[in-house]
């Protein structure tokens, strides 16, 4: 049986963990909420999980724990955030909220984030604008982890795309939240430490050939084959290449250093139209899906976003279950820090 923490014993955890490794309160609340949210979700690669791993790039240098976060407000609907290699978490939260109050002012507002170590689970900084009342889209591009179709090898990043747009009360944000590779790298390492296979098709290993054994898997395929090693080279160029930080260039010409970007654009409903009747259409068009014919076999059509909401009510009500492995993992860097480690069920 897993054991079980409650989200708010464990962003307790996790802060005190980042804040013993030297993080501010602040930079370190960033990171535990991004994680617990992932978490609540079923997101579990890119959850508690990573934890351990922030930890150890604190530690061999690739994140800055004391990074220098600077922001260049380049026009009034535009910005630059670099991170100084800061996690994603805290230097893409300041960029939402910088590109929410743009968005405000401007209608559109699209802030770019460079020199970050990974983004985290994209999807949460979409969530953050659409609490907001407005609609986030977020693009990341990183070092290259998966093939690129006609190619042998990591050739190109597993790019992540996320879309959030707000619904009616009492309604949870429609969230698209989607890598470009049929499996991230995240989840081939929770199936490691689960022990369970991919599935087929999901990743080769690193000469090209495919596999299910999570053991040798090292290149995820791109989600619709060219399609998925397009939107990846594309989200390089929107990303990386548009704040003069490219990664595949040089990465291929030897100089593989960690690090990602990322470009957020948040639209303002209210620069378009009346902003009650958008989320009411917003509503309708949702029930549209839901009430499509059903295929044999489906009980409930689901639109993007529905499934990890329903994850995390019964979570925030049950705890979150974490593995064996990954929890003594915790409490060792937990002991190793002075930290308390929270009661569990």
């Amino acid at each position: 049986m897993p054991t079980t923490v409650s989200p708010e014993a464990f962003e307790a955890f996790a802060r005190d963990i980042f804040i013993a490794k030297g993080l501010s309160p602040e930079d370190s609340t960033a990171l535990a909420h991004s994680f617990v949210w992932a978490s609540l979700r079923g997101i579990d690669s890119h959850g508690i999980a990573r934890v351990p791993r922030y930890v150890e790039m604190f530690e061999n240098g690739i994140a800055n724990p004391e990074a220098t976060i600077t922001i260049d407000d380049t026009r009034p609907g535009t910005a630059i955030v670099d991170a100084d290699f800061a996690p994603g978490p805290i230097a893409l939260t300041r960029a939402a909220n910088l590109a929410v109050e743009k968005a405000k002012t401007q209608g559109v507002a699209i802030v770019s984030v460079r020199n970050t170590v990974h983004t985290g689970a994209i999807g949460y900084y979409a969530s953050l604008v659409a609490e907001q009342g407005l609609v986030g889209i977020g693009i990341a591009a990183g070092s290259p982890m998966m093939s690129y179709t006609g190619a042998v090898g990591a050739s190109v990043a597993t790019s992540p795309l996320a879309i959030g747009v707000p619904a009616g009360e009492g309604r949870p944000t429609v969230l698209l939240d989607m890598a470009t590779s049929l499996i991230a790298m995240g989840k081939i390492a929770d199936a490691k430490r689960k022990g369970i296979a991919l599935p087929e098709g999901a990743a080769t290993t690193a000469d090209g050939t495919p596999t299910t054994d999570p053991e040798i898997a090292k290149v995820p395929t791109p989600l619709g084959g060219a399609k998925g090693s397009g939107l990846s080279l594309m989200f390089e160029l929107l990303t990386s290449v548009l704040v003069t930080a490219p990664i595949l260039t040089p990465y291929h010409a030897g100089t593989k250093k960690h690090r990602q970007n990322a470009t957020l654009i948040v639209v303002d409903p209210s620069a378009f139209g009346d902003v009650t009747e958008f989320v009411a259409n917003v509503d309708a068009t949702v029930d549209t899906i839901h009430a499509l014919p059903k295929a044999d076999g489906v009980e409930e059509i689901f639109v993007p976003g529905e499934r990890s909401s329903a994850a995390a009510v019964k979570r925030a009500e049950g705890g979150i279950p974490v593995g064996d492995k990954l929890w003594n993992e915790l409490v060792a860097l937990a002991d190793a820090l002075d930290v308390t480690v929270p009661a569990v069920s």
